[in-house]
């Protein structure tokens, strides 16, 4: 069984978005094509409120669909589908823009802000879909516990255990690994998918080569049907991430993902015109 090895270190970048939140951004434009179909991720860790809690406020996105995933603290969220609520420490949201959505997440002053969020594109046959919002609380997560490591099925499958939750557009797993110092762990892994390694907490390295992995970078992995680590000097805590890529032509303009040029005015276009949302939230009673 070969063991993929690094084929990409991208390191993130800090980053001011949204109102004001300071950030990593860890993949963006420039990896779109390797880390195909996983478009953006944005890191967040931070022990002060002020780099934050300006949130994000209302705005649109059509032909993607974001994943953030909270470890710890607290962001209050609403969208223009009528949902609203306030996900906390290891709660996940899931929302396919499709054809166009208004949202905003305003994060809350917590003891430690610490999570991700990636976006994920949308095949082009499905760029214009209904838009959905799909809440994953800590409960629905569940966790497989072997010898020095624990996996948290967030999405996808693992050892034979369905994640919280399963991709409808593109074939996603998303595992949260907690591995302890000296551990080793092997899970097999698609051929045909694109693989990425991120580490938040913590050091550790793979086995095939020892290669190092460092916190805030992401990792994307070679070939072979499988990855193995090994756990450094600390408690290491990392996502591994893996989808189908598309292969397809990317137009990316801010929060607006098409296929081409065109279609990316065209929803620039509905925006200015008022026309961009195909569904709204009914009146509320």
């Amino acid at each position: 069984m070969p063991l993929r090895t690094i084929v990409q270190d991208v390191t993130g970048k800090p980053t001011i978005d949204g109102a004001g939140v300071r950030l990593v951004r860890v993949l963006g434009s420039p990896t779109v094509k390797t880390f195909d179909p996983f478009l953006m991720l944005d890191a967040f860790d931070s022990q002060n409120p002020d780099d934050y809690t300006k949130g994000f406020p209302m705005h649109p996105h059509r032909g993607i669909e974001t994943f953030t995933y909270l470890v710890n603290g607290a962001i209050e969220h609403k969208d223009s589908l009528g949902n609203e609520g306030v996900i906390g420490d290891g709660d996940c949201q899931w929302m396919t823009a499709g054809s166009g959505i208004l949202h905003q997440e305003m994060p809350l002053a917590s003891p430690r802000m610490l999570g991700l969020q990636l976006w994920i594109n949308l095949p082009a046959k499905h760029k214009m879909v209904d838009p959905k919002y799909r809440d994953i609380t800590a409960p629905m997560v569940p966790h497989v516990t072997e010898e020095g490591v624990s996996v948290a099925v967030v999405a996808g499958r693992y050892k034979g255990v369905n994640g919280a939750a399963q991709g409808e557009y593109v074939d996603v797993r998303f595992l949260d690994v907690r591995l302890k110092p000296g551990a080793r762990w092997q899970v097999e892994a698609d051929p045909a998918h694109t693989v990425f390694a991120y580490v938040y907490d913590g050091d550790c390295c793979l086995l095939e080569g020892r290669e190092p992995i460092l916190a805030r970078h992401a990792y994307l992995l070679g070939e072979g049907d499988a990855v193995a680590f090994e756990g450094g000097e600390t408690e290491c805590r990392f996502v591994l991430v893996s989808g189908a890529p598309l292969r397809e032509p990317v137009a990316w303009g801010g929060p607006i993902v098409m296929n081409t040029d065109e279609e990316l005015m065209q929803a620039y276009f509905e925006i200015e015109e008022g026309r961009f949302i195909k569904h709204w939230a009914p009146p509320r009673k």
